[in-house]
């Protein structure tokens, strides 16, 4: 009797699996990727709640932004995001999105998100395909501009100075047209003297060049 009995069972549990077993299996592959992405999300972010996720819309995953529009984040010099973010706060720099959330930050939270993003690789700006006559306008431009005076050798950002290498043209192209009628400003004022000089044309294709720059560690 009991061999019939466990006999039964085998038999039940081998049409059982041969109905559900694939969607078992299907949903333990589901639940192991869940507990896989999500260790690994608390290990790049710190355990949840996670700061950085009030940014991914924007400025994209790690910080690489996938719009022209928005700035890429990631390897950008931390001292450069601290500073923006307290002048968001503060009203220095004005932006209808900024504002309010560079408020709510603490000054803890704004040296987690600077040393998050500053430690992430920036990706390149695929996604933006240059007009080659506007790039190579755009290179001589920013050569005679010695860009790289303050922006790093590779354009790459430095201490206060942002990364210009490989971030959206229309994100550079609005900061470009801010500084040069005064919306913008930076304490040295060498920007505004620096955009002053430019046609709009010139600051279009400026930006076609650096946003076409693949990024490179110095």
């Amino acid at each position: 009797m009991k061999k019939k009995l466990l006999l039964g069972l085998g038999v039940l549990f081998a049409i059982l699996l041969g109905v559900y077993g694939r969607d078992a299996i299907g949903l333990y592959y589901l639940v192991d990727t869940i507990e896989t992405d999500a260790k690994a999300h608390d290990a790049d972010a710190g355990v949840w709640p996670q700061v950085v996720d009030g940014c991914n819309g924007c400025h994209g995953s790690q910080g690489n932004s996938l719009h022209q529009r928005y700035p890429s984040l990631a390897g950008q010099p931390a001292a450069y995001i601290e500073t923006q973010l307290r002048n968001f706060a503060s009203g220095e720099r004005s932006y209808p999105a900024m504002g309010p959330m560079a408020m709510i930050l603490s000054e803890e939270e704004i040296k987690t998100l600077a040393d998050y993003y500053a430690r992430h690789k920036a990706a390149e700006n695929t996604w933006f395909k240059p007009d080659p006559s506007l790039r190579e306008q755009g290179m001589q431009l920013v050569k005679a501009g010695a860009c790289a005076a303050c922006h790093g050798e590779n354009l790459m950002g430095q201490g206060a100075f942002p990364r210009l290498a490989s971030q959206g043209a229309d994100y550079l192209m609005a900061q470009l047209d801010a500084f040069a009628d005064g919306r913008r400003v930076d304490p040295a004022g060498s920007m505004q003297a620096i955009t002053a000089k430019l046609t709009a044309d010139e600051r279009k294709a400026i930006s076609h060049y650096l946003a076409s720059l693949a990024p490179k560690t110095q």
